[in-house]
């Protein structure tokens, strides 16, 4: 059990971690109701930080939650809560914290907003379940605006259950959840979307629905016998006692869920109209949850295609197994709403595109681009993505071509690293502003992994994941985390360890490893010509570099050239960081 978690919330660590994370988020720029930004806490001395966030925790009352309406791809809104800077900074010391100890109680098969997890994962997790273990039936479940609907009494009771029994911690979610939002009020249910812990309570929410799901099958013991054989790497296998469960009366069931959107797989009809039974009466009862009639329905997947992430799916007859049994395998497609929205946003790029913003082509062939690559990587895991993409080649064809001076490619063209693995053979490759633009209709088939399991929060799993990302000492790393230059912003002394990391502890002069008692972390602009705190205008270099950098006296530049040895690269290197800082370059 966990009874003093507030103490590791409110550590130096902890907040300093708080803060680097949010950082990074792009939603770090969106404005709270008191108009703030990440840059008001950038600003502050590491210490003030972590002065700030204890005085707010001492007895805390989270500010108005800023309501924003985001436009849907069917026309509707999806409302989302903006909580103040200094409030998400607050959520983010929080999660740190509890995501951890609920991590170890989660549902293996549940993939939204977790550790290494994505789309990718469920879809191919839903892939197995429809092809290899031929459970062709599912139900689809849609719950009736879930995350404005979750009740906050049933919420805390299952934080209390997952083990986490600090009341000092219990009584600061239960104020996150009563924030009052602009211009509603105080909500009595619901967690908002756009708060930085509400992904993980949403997860609480509904993992005693996973476990539930999980016990009607996957956890139900027999009576029946039989073997469990250990493989090589020390886990025991499933297969057996699989097969001794389908000796009984069990109703076989598995859940793939993505946040609140989730399949139930069955082995046939009578099963799926079952369980989708108990599922409706499961959550109404227990989480007081109601589900969409019209959205909510059983699917034959030899019949029908059933919609899961943007994504739609069925199993096709292939050939006889060697059971002289019908061997299915899954056909998938891009989904019909996900098809109407690519086909309407790259119209829209269109315009952008015969139009460029302050007349920058090769900028907005570039933003266009980006898009492209997206949904490619995105939806590579259908089966049948090649065909999708040409259709919708087909279909924006006329209005790119209408709209825009495409021309082929040239010899003399040339084609950016991130192009050319994938794209640099396609013959429908098309230039224009003299900028590549990537084909539409350019796309292959990904085959999907299922999850590793592996966690970042398990030793063994951490090393093996970063086990090729060794880039420097962890000590090193360590004491510039916990030892912050007094006097600097929080944001001076982060940039400061990713830049450490970044050069891979290396000075960007001379390439050589760097002391951390005598490296110096360079303005390239200086503070008095408007210089920032900001990554890209930071670099660490070595004490007598720095020197060199800034003297003004021809003896001491002399002195330092000497002293240092610098090579004609070397010097290229110092006299770009003079220049950058309105100082004369040194030439002999």
């Amino acid at each position: 059990m966990f009874n003093d978690l507030m103490s590791k919330i409110i550590s130096e660590a902890n907040i300093l971690l708080a803060y680097r994370n949010i950082k990074r988020n792009t939603g770090s720029n969106t404005k709270g109701t008191d108009g703030k930004t990440i840059a008001s806490l950038a600003r502050l001395e590491p210490k003030d930080l972590i002065a700030l966030v204890r005085r707010k925790l001492g007895n805390y009352q989270p500010q108005k939650v800023r309501r924003v309406e985001i436009p849907k791809p069917d026309g509707k809104t999806r409302p989302l809560g903006i909580p103040t800077i200094s409030d998400r900074l607050v959520q983010q010391c929080i999660l740190q914290v509890m995501e951890p100890i609920c991590e170890a109680k989660f549902y293996k098969h549940s993939y939204g907003f977790r550790p290494l997890r994505g789309t990718k994962h469920a879809i191919a997790r839903a892939y197995f379940l429809a092809q290899r273990a031929n459970l062709h039936y599912a139900v689809d479940v849609d719950i009736k605006g879930f995350f404005d609907n979750i009740d906050h009494g049933k919420l805390l009771k299952q934080i209390w259950t997952l083990g986490i029994r600090d009341k000092s911690l219990l009584t600061v979610i239960s104020k996150l959840l009563k924030a009052e939002i602009e211009g509603i009020g105080i909500p009595t249910k619901g967690t908002p979307q756009g708060g930085i812990i509400s992904p993980l309570l949403a997860n609480i929410a509904l993992n005693e629905y996973d476990h539930w799901i999980k016990s009607q099958w996957e956890e139900m013991k027999t009576e029946h016998q039989y073997y469990q054989s250990v493989r090589k790497n020390g886990t025991i296998t499933n297969g057996e006692r699989i097969r001794a469960l389908k000796k009984t009366k069990l109703k076989e069931v598995y859940i793939v869920r993505y946040a609140d959107d989730f399949k139930l797989f069955c082995r046939n009809h009578s099963d799926a109209v079952k369980i989708f039974e108990a599922t409706k009466k499961w959550l109404k009862e227990r989480l007081k949850l109601e589900i969409s009639p019209e959205k909510s329905k059983i699917v034959n997947l030899r019949k029908n295609y059933s919609d899961f992430l943007g994504i739609k799916l069925k199993v096709a007859k292939k050939r006889k197994d060697r059971h002289n049994k019908d061997k299915f395998v899954v056909q998938s497609h891009v989904g019909n709403k996900a098809f109407q929205t690519i086909v309407t946003t790259i119209r829209r790029q269109a315009k952008k595109l015969q139009k460029p913003k302050d007349n920058n082509g090769a900028k907005a062939v570039n933003a266009f681009n980006s898009y492209i690559l997206g949904i490619h990587n995105y939806y590579s895991c259908a089966t049948n993505c090649n065909l999708d993409f040409a259709k919708i080649a087909f279909v924006t064809r006329s209005t790119l071509k209408n709209r825009l001076p495409l021309r082929k490619k040239k010899e003399t063209d040339k084609i950016p690293k991130y192009m050319e693995k994938s794209y640099e053979n396609s013959k429908q490759l098309r230039f224009l502003y003299d900028t590549p633009i990537l084909p539409i209709g350019y796309i292959q088939h990904q085959k999907q992994m299922n999850f590793s399991q592996k966690s970042t929060y398990i030793a063994k799993d951490r090393k093996e994941i970063h086990q090729s990302q060794k880039a420097v000492s962890t000590s090193e790393l360590r004491y510039l985390v916990e030892n912050p230059i007094q006097g600097q912003s929080a944001e001076y002394n982060d940039n400061r360890v990713s830049l450490f990391v970044g050069q891979y502890g290396k000075c960007y002069v001379t390439g050589k490893p760097l002391n951390i008692n005598e490296m110096h972390c360079h303005h390239k602009k200086p503070r008095a010509l408007g210089g920032t705190d900001e990554y890209k205008n930071l670099v660490l270099i070595e004490e007598n570099i720095h020197r060199l950098v800034h003297s003004t006296k021809i003896e001491t530049i002399k002195e330092y050239v000497t002293k240092l040895g610098l090579s004609t690269k070397e010097l290229e290197k110092v006299n770009k960081l003079r220049k950058q800082a309105n100082l004369q370059e040194i030439c002999f």
